[in-house]
């Protein structure tokens, strides 16, 4: 049985550590931070985490759900050209807005990852699930040839985006953000037109 006061600590918890894990990224976030942001002792903490691993696989868990959900909860075009490109304005801007959480979540090495190509194969990745739903929408509407591999084309469309923001990160890109997103916008227009028939 749930009481009240559990669920109640146990969001406070997982605020506490995404305000750190925001701010200060991953390295930022331990349970006697988190226990201080909150007011309660570390050991206190492992009544609902186990171990700081898993209150940040949490975090980046509630991260994906919240995607897929304000993805979801807007209108979108129906054409799959038109829709990729939404995906790569929305991925693009929640990066540059979160930084530090983006590169947990998509980048870091954590033990949860999903991995290609068993995991996203069997749908277990929320947010690559929607560039997969894209193109082959594509594909039935015969915008996208009929001989693309999905999880592979889906793959290449996150690499270009997982790659060029990690080099924007690492301060490997000499460019404001404005000019960023639009060279991000760019090279993904190349690789969706590539998919054209």
């Amino acid at each position: 049985m749930v009481v009240m006061s559990d669920v109640t600590t146990k969001d406070r918890i997982t605020a506490a550590a995404t305000y750190l894990l925001t701010e200060h990224g991953a390295a930022g976030v331990s349970m006697r931070k988190v226990a201080a942001a909150v007011g309660i002792t570390p050991m206190a903490i492992y009544q609902y985490f186990p171990d700081r691993e898993t209150l940040l696989n949490a975090i980046a868990d509630a991260a994906f759900v919240e995607l897929v959900r304000r993805w979801e909860s807007a209108e979108r075009p129906a054409q799959a050209d038109e829709l990729l490109r939404e995906m790569l304005i929305d991925h693009v801007d929640f990066a540059l807005e979160h930084p530090r959480l983006y590169d947990y979540m998509f980048t870091e090495r954590r033990d949860q990852a999903r991995k290609f190509p068993a995991d996203f194969r069997a749908r277990k990745s929320p947010t690559l699930n929607l560039v997969a739903d894209a193109i082959t929408a594509g594909v039935e509407q015969e915008l996208f040839r009929a001989d693309t591999d999905i999880w592979e084309t889906s793959l290449m469309f996150a690499a270009l985006l997982h790659g060029l923001i990690q080099l924007h990160h690492g301060d490997r890109i000499g460019m404001p953000e404005p000019a960023f997103r639009s060279l991000c916008l760019r090279l993904g227009e190349r690789m969706i037109n590539e998919l054209r028939i």
